[in-house]
């Protein structure tokens, strides 16, 4: 059993060499303190010597030599690289520049990086085409092949880079998977685009869709806003999936405090990135690994942030994953739980007025995190990937002054979190619902049902759904999809049309981080295994009943019974390949959408 560590006294303060760059006065993570530890790792190198020591290891050697490694190297503790970098999405595109930050700060730690590469998918740019579909199946993905690099290889330690929603978790799982010394650092998001006068991202441009077919929008208009929505690189600017992904894992404490929240394109990231992969090294020395620093505490740390920004229905199904990841027992209820004692604070999109760049100027993850620990809703004694407490981490956030992004709890936008949990004879196992920016606490009305997203989008441009109407879209659950698709374009358009206060809209899919108005998703038992959405026809009465925590059909259990004794699930959409595989082997929303 390795020995406590035990926090003495500070080493050295980077202020001084960095002191034209203010961030870093309240990051200095390097080395923050000398560690008193009676079993210190003697040999760093120990997984890696596997690969690399020993006459019978010369053709390896050999091997790596032909890239320019040198017996020095080879010596060193190896440092895996895992780099999301792809070319077809803005928010991984700069990742290679940042990975050169991170490898130049392994060298100069001590260590030996070798970067390997992972996929992306871009939620934005499939969204309303089968495309969509690859995106949940590509989290497993992501954590399945840093895991395959990581167990083949031996690295002794890994550092991970995201960007896109998925690779955020999917990371994250690898990293809980190889248990080895590591942390994830997320690429940053983007910033917004100037539009009229005003910010903004890429959920204007999903409304601006709606606004078209409603004939509100010229298309000279849609143009000029899609040419200047997305100024450059870096993550959908809102409290998406992305930047909430990147929240939770800081309040997780498995990314160092800070470096998440400097947008992509800003210098400073650069300089976090180079911190970050000296800092890996000074985790490999610890042997402090992620399974020290996720368990239950730190979760709850990490959904009470999401509650309190706002953050995304995504986010439950993500937590869940990393959950099942470290063997922590973690239900649905459990985010209801948090957040009908976590006050929503953080005013930002889709919800509210401000991007994840404003929150930055304000303050940062650190005051949120700072107001959540001074109203005892934060569990301060969760140890984090700086080898201080994340307690110890916000103690000293500094709050912009006259900033308006970041509420106090005295005054907070509303008194409970941004998520709620429904259940009801329509979602026997849950679904999830997004209450940020959202005023009503009821709705009940006439199911329109479709059968795929197409369809209802379809329905959407011909102004054939009404006010009042609840829309219904079925078999696009984990396993009905398979991979359950975002329906933003769908919802957007549904705003777009002026019609997001007026309608409500349930599914066995996903939304979007942007998607925001009465709108429940991740309905669980999915109608491709016979979940009573399965049951439904047009017209049957629904009711959205959010202080009740309840979604109900107005059908009686027998009738439910009746409609379901035939029911037969549709033919698999996909007979071979990945998505085939997936169909298999994933489990229910409820449980995370996992594969194993």
């Amino acid at each position: 059993m390795r020995q406590a560590i035990r926090c003495l006294s500070p080493v050295f303060d980077c202020r001084e060499q960095f002191q034209t760059v203010p961030y870093f006065e309240m990051m200095c993570y390097t080395t923050p303190f000398l560690l008193e530890i009676s079993a210190m790792p003697k040999k760093l190198n120990k997984r890696s010597s596997v690969i690399t020591e020993g006459p019978s290891r010369a053709p390896a050697r050999a091997m790596l030599k032909s890239m320019g490694l040198t017996d020095q190297d080879l010596e060193r503790p190896i440092v895996g690289v895992a780099n999301t970098w792809i070319e077809t999405t803005p928010c991984n595109f700069h990742l290679r520049r940042l990975a050169e930050k991170v490898k130049q700060g392994i060298r100069d730690a001590g260590g030996t990086p070798q970067e390997f590469n992972t996929i992306a998918i871009s939620d934005g740019i499939t969204m309303g085409t089968e495309g969509m579909k690859t995106s949940l199946v590509s989290r497993e993905v992501v954590a399945d092949s840093i895991e395959l690099v990581g167990r083949g290889h031996y690295f002794d330690a890994i550092i991970a880079i995201s960007g896109c929603d998925k690779t955020i978790p999917g990371t994250v799982m690898a990293l809980c998977r190889l248990d080895v010394p590591g942390l994830m650092i997320y690429g940053g998001s983007i910033a917004p685009g100037i539009f009229q006068g005003a910010n903004v991202t890429i959920q204007d441009v999903f409304e601006g869709v709606g606004k078209y077919a409603a004939g509100k929008f010229s298309s000279a208009q849609l143009k000029n806003l899609e040419d200047v929505a997305c100024p450059a690189a870096g993550a959908c600017g809102g409290q998406f999936t992305a930047n909430t992904m990147s929240t939770a894992f800081a309040a997780m404490g498995i990314s160092p405090m800070g470096t998440n929240d400097i947008p992509a394109m800003d210098p400073k990231k650069d300089i976090a990135c180079y911190e970050a992969g000296k800092l890996v090294m000074e985790l490999l020395k610890r042997d402090l690994r992620p399974s020290e620093i996720i368990n239950r505490a730190s979760i709850e740390n990490a959904i009470a942030a999401v509650c309190a920004t706002g953050g995304s229905t995504n986010s439950v199904l993500h937590l869940l994953a990393i959950a099942h990841e470290v063997g922590v027992k973690l239900s649905i209820d459990d985010f209801d739980q948090i957040s009908s004692k976590t006050p929503l604070i953080g005013d930002l999109k889709p919800g509210g007025r401000f991007v994840a760049n404003d929150l930055y100027a304000a303050g940062g993850v650190k005051l949120v995190l700072k107001r959540l620990l001074d109203a005892k809703i934060l569990k301060g004694n969760a140890i984090t990937v700086t080898t201080r407490t994340i307690g110890e981490e916000v103690s000293d956030a500094k709050e912009t002054p006259h900033q308006k992004v970041v509420r106090p709890i005295s005054n907070p936008l509303k008194s409970t979190g941004g998520l709620v949990i429904l259940k009801g004879n329509l979602a026997p196992e849950g679904c999830v619902l997004k209450v940020a920016g959202e005023h009503r606490t009821s709705h009940t009305g006439p199911a329109r049902v479709f059968d795929c997203e197409e369809d209802a989008f379809d329905a959407v441009k011909a102004r054939k759904i009404k006010a009042g109407d609840v829309v219904v879209i079925r078999y696009e659950g984990p396993k009905g999809g398979p991979g359950m698709r975002e329906m933003l374009g769908v919802t957007a358009a549904l705003v777009g049309e002026g019609l997001g206060e007026l309608v409500a809209l349930l599914t066995d899919g996903r939304f979007s981080g942007a998607t925001h108005g009465l709108m429940a998703g991740h309905i669980a038992p999915e109608a491709a295994n016979g979940g009573p959405i399965a049951a439904l026809r047009e017209g049957d009465t629904i009711t959205f009943d959010i202080p009740k925590r309840k979604l109900d059909v107005a059908l009686s259990k027998s009738e439910i019974a009746k409609r379901l004794k035939h029911f037969k699930p549709p033919k698999p959409r996909y007979t071979s390949g990945v998505m085939a595989k997936y169909a298999k082997l994933v489990s229910s929303a409820s449980k995370g959408a996992v594969t194993g």
